[in-house]
């Protein structure tokens, strides 16, 4: 059975795109996923230094457009996308470790990622407040006050800066990244459909 890794950062905008998207993709494909928390700051300053400055230059025709197709996509999506938002761009590092907290857990780690997306994309809630995650948690039917503690361990800690430094040794620059059944990688919402096609042609 062909299988997909999808590493994401709960910050990024194409990433709840991917994140709502990919499902559909794995189920049509006969395959299987499973999700693997980063912390994309961490891969921007170790290979992608040029986001940063693509930010900061950001009124040109072609980053404005971006937000346009944006919209587009979450439309055909299914989802609410309230972005750019006041806490824009978001610091991840507590959503984060949430989110690694749950890695042995993907069914519960699909359900605070959810809720998380819809918080901070649809809600235009703050993703870096821990009582906002704690209640993200909370209402996906999670306990997210032991999550909240589980999250700031150390061995969470390095779990989740292995995470991110296994994606740079594997190729990766940014959120979400993906690799059919581990070497085919590829990257973004808009390369679903010919992840589809690959991890069909694995499961043949």
């Amino acid at each position: 059975m062909a299988h997909l890794e999808f590493f994401f950062d709960l910050s990024s905008p194409w990433t709840y795109l991917a994140f709502a998207n990919v499902e559909g993709v794995v189920e049509r494909a006969g395959a299987t996923i499973t999700y693997r928390p980063i912390l994309v700051g961490g891969v921007f300053n170790a290979v992608n230094p040029a986001v940063y400055a693509a930010r900061e230059s950001g009124d040109n025709p072609r980053f404005r457009h971006s937000w346009k197709v944006l919209k587009d996509w979450a439309r055909l999506a299914g989802v609410t996308m309230h972005f750019p938002n006041q806490y824009h761009p978001a610091k991840s590092v507590h959503a984060m470790r949430m989110a690694t907290a749950l890695e042995g857990d993907q069914k519960a780690l699909r359900a605070f990622a959810r809720a998380a997306f819809e918080g901070f994309f649809g809600g235009g809630e703050n993703l870096d407040d821990p009582d906002t995650l704690e209640r993200f948690a909370n209402s996906a039917g999670l306990n997210g006050a032991a999550i909240r503690a589980a999250s700031v361990t150390d061995e969470n800690k390095a779990r989740l800066r292995a995470n991110t430094d296994e994606l740079i040794a594997r190729g990766g620059y940014g959120s979400p990244t993906m690799f059919v059944d581990r070497d085919d990688m590829y990257f973004g919402n808009d390369q679903l459909p010919i992840v589809e096609a690959a991890l069909k042609r694995s499961a043949a």
